[in-house]
Protein backbone atom coordinates (compact mmCIF):
# COMPACT_ATOMS: atom_id res chain seq x y z
CA UNK A 1 0.00 0.00 0.00
CA UNK A 2 1.12 3.90 -0.63
CA UNK A 3 0.12 7.07 0.89
CA UNK A 4 -2.44 8.28 -1.62
CA UNK A 5 -2.78 12.31 -1.67
CA UNK A 6 -6.07 14.29 -2.37
CA UNK A 7 -8.03 17.30 -2.26
CA UNK A 8 -11.44 19.41 -1.22
CA UNK A 9 -14.54 20.06 -3.19
CA UNK A 10 -14.12 22.39 -5.80
CA UNK A 11 -11.81 21.08 -8.86
CA UNK A 12 -10.38 24.40 -10.45
CA UNK A 13 -9.82 22.90 -13.41
CA UNK A 14 -12.86 21.69 -14.51
CA UNK A 15 -14.75 24.52 -12.83
CA UNK A 16 -12.32 26.74 -15.36
CA UNK A 17 -12.60 24.22 -18.88
CA UNK A 18 -15.68 23.06 -18.59
CA UNK A 19 -18.05 24.83 -15.71
CA UNK A 20 -17.99 21.25 -13.61
CA UNK A 21 -18.87 21.70 -9.87
CA UNK A 22 -20.63 20.41 -7.20
CA UNK A 23 -21.26 23.60 -5.24
CA UNK A 24 -24.08 25.42 -6.95
CA UNK A 25 -26.74 26.90 -4.46
CA UNK A 26 -28.43 30.20 -3.64
CA UNK A 27 -29.43 32.38 -1.05
CA UNK A 28 -31.89 31.84 1.27
CA UNK A 29 -34.58 34.35 -0.50
CA UNK A 30 -33.84 32.53 -3.63
CA UNK A 31 -34.68 29.37 -2.05
CA UNK A 32 -38.35 30.99 -0.04
CA UNK A 33 -39.29 32.00 -3.72
CA UNK A 34 -38.42 29.18 -5.49
CA UNK A 35 -38.52 26.39 -3.24
CA UNK A 36 -37.42 22.94 -3.09
CA UNK A 37 -38.29 22.04 -6.70
CA UNK A 38 -34.67 24.55 -7.31
CA UNK A 39 -32.99 22.67 -4.71
CA UNK A 40 -33.76 19.56 -6.43
CA UNK A 41 -32.82 20.85 -9.69
CA UNK A 42 -29.31 22.15 -8.49
CA UNK A 43 -28.47 19.20 -6.56
CA UNK A 44 -28.95 16.40 -9.54
CA UNK A 45 -26.68 19.02 -11.36
CA UNK A 46 -23.83 18.87 -8.41
CA UNK A 47 -24.16 15.39 -8.79
CA UNK A 48 -24.00 15.14 -12.50
CA UNK A 49 -20.64 16.50 -12.13
CA UNK A 50 -19.71 14.59 -9.04
CA UNK A 51 -19.24 11.79 -11.52
CA UNK A 52 -17.05 13.56 -13.82
CA UNK A 53 -15.08 14.73 -11.19
CA UNK A 54 -14.63 11.05 -10.41
CA UNK A 55 -13.53 10.19 -13.44
CA UNK A 56 -11.13 12.86 -13.26
CA UNK A 57 -9.82 12.00 -10.43
CA UNK A 58 -9.17 8.43 -11.82
CA UNK A 59 -7.45 9.83 -15.06
CA UNK A 60 -5.03 11.76 -12.84
CA UNK A 61 -4.49 8.83 -10.57
CA UNK A 62 -6.18 10.67 -7.86
CA UNK A 63 -7.63 8.13 -4.94
CA UNK A 64 -9.02 10.37 -2.43
CA UNK A 65 -11.57 13.12 -2.62
CA UNK A 66 -13.79 15.54 -0.44
CA UNK A 67 -16.99 15.60 -1.65
CA UNK A 68 -18.90 19.16 -0.86
CA UNK A 69 -21.93 19.39 1.83
CA UNK A 70 -22.85 22.20 -0.70
CA UNK A 71 -23.85 19.21 -2.91
CA UNK A 72 -27.60 19.56 -1.78
CA UNK A 73 -28.97 23.22 -1.32
CA UNK A 74 -30.87 24.53 1.98
CA UNK A 75 -30.71 20.58 3.18
CA UNK A 76 -32.13 21.84 6.90
CA UNK A 77 -35.15 22.87 5.20
CA UNK A 78 -36.73 19.60 4.13
CA UNK A 79 -36.31 15.53 3.72
CA UNK A 80 -34.05 14.43 0.73
CA UNK A 81 -36.61 11.39 -0.19
CA UNK A 82 -39.28 14.79 -0.20
CA UNK A 83 -37.02 16.50 -3.38
CA UNK A 84 -38.82 16.07 -6.69
CA UNK A 85 -35.55 14.47 -8.53
CA UNK A 86 -34.64 12.29 -5.76
CA UNK A 87 -35.50 9.00 -8.23
CA UNK A 88 -33.02 10.45 -10.39
CA UNK A 89 -30.57 11.54 -7.90
CA UNK A 90 -30.65 8.60 -6.15
CA UNK A 91 -29.61 6.19 -9.65
CA UNK A 92 -27.05 8.97 -10.04
CA UNK A 93 -25.39 8.58 -6.36
CA UNK A 94 -25.43 4.87 -6.35
CA UNK A 95 -23.41 5.17 -10.06
CA UNK A 96 -21.19 7.23 -8.37
CA UNK A 97 -20.61 4.78 -5.89
CA UNK A 98 -19.96 1.89 -8.39
CA UNK A 99 -17.36 4.50 -10.55
CA UNK A 100 -15.62 4.91 -6.81
CA UNK A 101 -15.58 1.16 -5.83
CA UNK A 102 -14.61 0.43 -9.40
CA UNK A 103 -11.58 2.74 -9.39
CA UNK A 104 -10.63 2.14 -5.87
CA UNK A 105 -11.35 6.09 -4.67
CA UNK A 106 -12.25 7.04 -1.29
CA UNK A 107 -14.84 9.56 -0.55
CA UNK A 108 -15.13 11.63 2.59
CA UNK A 109 -17.32 14.52 3.93
CA UNK A 110 -16.19 17.52 6.21
CA UNK A 111 -19.48 19.33 7.09
CA UNK A 112 -19.10 23.11 8.02
CA UNK A 113 -18.43 24.33 11.42
CA UNK A 114 -22.03 25.50 12.37
CA UNK A 115 -22.60 21.90 12.60
CA UNK A 116 -21.74 21.29 16.76
CA UNK A 117 -22.75 18.68 18.42
CA UNK A 118 -21.81 19.49 21.79
CA UNK A 119 -23.80 22.87 21.89
CA UNK A 120 -25.45 23.52 25.17
CA UNK A 121 -28.02 25.02 23.26
CA UNK A 122 -30.24 21.94 22.20
CA UNK A 123 -31.56 23.34 19.26
CA UNK A 124 -28.15 23.99 17.38
CA UNK A 125 -28.01 20.26 18.83
CA UNK A 126 -31.12 19.34 16.87
CA UNK A 127 -30.04 21.05 13.94
CA UNK A 128 -26.77 19.25 13.37
CA UNK A 129 -28.04 15.85 14.18
CA UNK A 130 -30.59 16.37 11.23
CA UNK A 131 -27.62 17.82 9.40
CA UNK A 132 -24.94 14.97 9.46
CA UNK A 133 -27.87 12.14 9.35
CA UNK A 134 -28.14 13.54 5.93
CA UNK A 135 -24.29 12.99 5.46
CA UNK A 136 -25.05 9.54 5.98
CA UNK A 137 -27.74 9.21 4.07
CA UNK A 138 -26.39 10.67 0.91
CA UNK A 139 -23.34 8.14 1.67
CA UNK A 140 -25.65 5.52 2.18
CA UNK A 141 -27.13 6.48 -1.46
CA UNK A 142 -24.05 6.49 -3.00
CA UNK A 143 -23.58 2.71 -1.43
CA UNK A 144 -20.36 3.44 0.82
CA UNK A 145 -19.50 1.38 3.53
CA UNK A 146 -20.82 2.09 6.95
CA UNK A 147 -17.61 2.51 8.60
CA UNK A 148 -14.75 5.03 8.64
CA UNK A 149 -13.64 4.07 5.10
CA UNK A 150 -16.29 6.67 4.29
CA UNK A 151 -15.80 9.25 7.30
CA UNK A 152 -17.46 12.23 8.10
CA UNK A 153 -15.22 14.17 10.01
CA UNK A 154 -16.11 17.33 12.13
CA UNK A 155 -14.82 19.09 15.03
CA UNK A 156 -15.96 19.20 18.71
CA UNK A 157 -16.51 23.10 18.01
CA UNK A 158 -17.27 24.48 21.43
CA UNK A 159 -15.44 24.61 24.84
CA UNK A 160 -18.74 25.85 26.17
CA UNK A 161 -18.71 24.76 29.75
CA UNK A 162 -14.80 23.80 29.63
CA UNK A 163 -13.69 21.02 27.51
CA UNK A 164 -14.03 18.48 29.55
CA UNK A 165 -17.80 19.26 29.87
CA UNK A 166 -18.06 19.85 26.21
CA UNK A 167 -16.44 16.71 25.13
CA UNK A 168 -18.60 14.66 27.80
CA UNK A 169 -21.86 16.65 25.58
CA UNK A 170 -20.26 15.55 22.38
CA UNK A 171 -20.11 11.46 23.55
CA UNK A 172 -23.58 11.71 24.97
CA UNK A 173 -25.37 13.59 22.10
CA UNK A 174 -23.13 11.12 19.49
CA UNK A 175 -25.62 8.35 20.75
CA UNK A 176 -28.41 9.95 19.12
CA UNK A 177 -27.16 10.20 15.93
CA UNK A 178 -28.10 7.34 13.16
CA UNK A 179 -26.16 4.49 12.79
CA UNK A 180 -25.09 5.67 9.46
CA UNK A 181 -23.27 8.15 10.56
CA UNK A 182 -22.22 6.75 14.51
CA UNK A 183 -20.62 4.19 11.75
CA UNK A 184 -18.79 6.61 10.21
CA UNK A 185 -17.58 9.59 12.05
CA UNK A 186 -14.33 10.76 12.77
CA UNK A 187 -13.33 14.07 14.79
CA UNK A 188 -10.54 16.44 14.81
CA UNK A 189 -8.46 17.76 16.45
CA UNK A 190 -8.30 21.85 16.37
CA UNK A 191 -5.64 24.82 15.42
CA UNK A 192 -7.13 27.22 18.38
CA UNK A 193 -5.02 26.60 21.82
CA UNK A 194 -8.53 27.68 23.71
CA UNK A 195 -9.80 23.81 21.60
CA UNK A 196 -9.11 20.36 21.49
CA UNK A 197 -5.34 18.55 20.66
CA UNK A 198 -4.87 14.75 19.78
CA UNK A 199 -4.45 13.83 23.17
CA UNK A 200 -7.44 15.53 24.65
CA UNK A 201 -9.79 13.75 21.89
CA UNK A 202 -8.03 10.40 22.65
CA UNK A 203 -8.54 10.57 26.40
CA UNK A 204 -12.06 12.04 26.32
CA UNK A 205 -13.62 10.82 22.99
CA UNK A 206 -11.86 8.10 21.67
CA UNK A 207 -11.98 6.08 24.85
CA UNK A 208 -15.42 6.56 25.47
CA UNK A 209 -17.21 6.17 21.94
CA UNK A 210 -14.58 4.75 19.97
CA UNK A 211 -14.67 7.07 17.08
CA UNK A 212 -11.13 7.89 14.92
CA UNK A 213 -8.86 10.68 15.27
CA UNK A 214 -8.30 12.64 12.23
CA UNK A 215 -4.77 14.24 12.48
CA UNK A 216 -4.52 17.67 11.14
CA UNK A 217 -0.82 18.69 10.62
CA UNK A 218 -1.36 22.35 10.43
CA UNK A 219 -3.78 21.98 13.39
CA UNK A 220 -1.39 20.62 15.30
CA UNK A 221 1.60 23.12 14.35
CA UNK A 222 -0.35 26.06 15.83
CA UNK A 223 -1.71 23.76 18.80
CA UNK A 224 0.60 21.03 19.87
CA UNK A 225 -0.12 20.40 23.43
CA UNK A 226 2.18 18.17 25.16
CA UNK A 227 3.11 15.63 21.94
CA UNK A 228 5.83 16.01 19.12
CA UNK A 229 3.97 16.02 15.57
CA UNK A 230 5.22 12.12 14.88
CA UNK A 231 3.48 11.16 18.65
CA UNK A 232 0.39 12.83 17.94
CA UNK A 233 0.08 11.40 14.41
CA UNK A 234 1.02 7.84 16.18
CA UNK A 235 -1.80 8.61 18.76
CA UNK A 236 -4.67 9.15 16.08
CA UNK A 237 -2.92 6.11 14.37
CA UNK A 238 -4.13 4.19 17.08
CA UNK A 239 -7.68 5.34 16.76
CA UNK A 240 -8.18 3.61 13.63
CA UNK A 241 -9.31 0.10 12.57
CA UNK A 242 -6.59 -2.22 11.19
CA UNK A 243 -8.10 -2.32 8.19
CA UNK A 244 -8.60 1.10 7.55
CA UNK A 245 -5.65 3.23 6.27
CA UNK A 246 -5.71 6.76 8.91
CA UNK A 247 -7.02 9.78 7.07
CA UNK A 248 -4.89 13.16 7.71
CA UNK A 249 -5.10 16.70 6.88
CA UNK A 250 -2.11 18.30 5.31
CA UNK A 251 -1.80 22.57 4.71
CA UNK A 252 0.98 24.79 4.25
CA UNK A 253 0.95 28.35 6.66
CA UNK A 254 0.06 31.35 4.10
CA UNK A 255 1.73 33.47 6.43
CA UNK A 256 5.10 31.93 6.04
CA UNK A 257 5.04 30.73 2.48
CA UNK A 258 3.06 33.32 0.47
CA UNK A 259 2.29 36.18 2.44
CA UNK A 260 3.93 37.96 5.09
CA UNK A 261 1.16 40.75 6.02
CA UNK A 262 -1.14 37.54 7.08
CA UNK A 263 -0.96 37.63 10.83
CA UNK A 264 -3.31 34.31 11.12
CA UNK A 265 -0.79 31.80 11.23
CA UNK A 266 -3.81 29.03 11.09
CA UNK A 267 -4.57 30.45 7.14
CA UNK A 268 -3.86 27.99 4.66
CA UNK A 269 -1.47 28.77 1.87
CA UNK A 270 -2.45 27.97 -1.88
CA UNK A 271 0.13 25.19 -2.58
CA UNK A 272 1.95 22.69 -0.56
CA UNK A 273 6.07 24.06 0.55
CA UNK A 274 6.43 21.18 3.30
CA UNK A 275 7.52 17.80 3.08
CA UNK A 276 4.53 15.23 4.14
CA UNK A 277 6.26 13.16 6.90
CA UNK A 278 4.52 9.95 7.31
CA UNK A 279 6.90 8.43 9.47
CA UNK A 280 7.47 5.37 7.49
CA UNK A 281 3.31 4.70 7.99
CA UNK A 282 0.32 4.59 5.05
CA UNK A 283 -1.69 7.75 5.18
CA UNK A 284 -4.69 9.16 3.24
CA UNK A 285 -3.83 12.56 3.21
CA UNK A 286 -6.51 15.14 2.41
CA UNK A 287 -4.69 18.34 1.18
CA UNK A 288 -6.55 21.93 2.24
CA UNK A 289 -5.28 24.40 -0.23
CA UNK A 290 -6.54 26.99 -2.28
CA UNK A 291 -5.44 25.42 -5.05
CA UNK A 292 -7.46 22.59 -4.83
CA UNK A 293 -6.26 19.68 -7.22
CA UNK A 294 -3.27 21.68 -8.79
CA UNK A 295 -1.67 21.63 -5.15
CA UNK A 296 -2.21 18.42 -5.04
CA UNK A 297 0.26 17.67 -8.58
CA UNK A 298 2.31 20.17 -8.05
CA UNK A 299 3.35 18.60 -4.54
CA UNK A 300 3.55 14.77 -6.14
CA UNK A 301 5.85 16.54 -8.80
CA UNK A 302 7.98 18.66 -6.28
CA UNK A 303 8.58 15.86 -3.55
CA UNK A 304 7.53 12.69 -4.81
CA UNK A 305 8.63 12.50 -8.42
Amino acid sequence: MQTNYGYCCINTTLKKDRNVYIGRSMIKRTFEERGIEYASELALANIRDLIEIVKWNESKSIKLYRMSSDMFPWTPEYQLKDLPDYKKISILLSGVGRLAKKYGQRLTFHPGPFNVLASINENVVNKTIKELDQHGEIMDLIGLPRTPEAPINIHVNTTQGGKRDSMLRFCNNFERLNDSVKSRLVVENDDKESQYTVEDLYEDVYTDIGIPITFDYHHHWCHPGELTQKAALKMASHTWPKDITQLVHFSSCRSIHEDVTQTNKRAHADYIYDHIDNYGMVLDVEIEAKAKELAVQKYIKQFLN
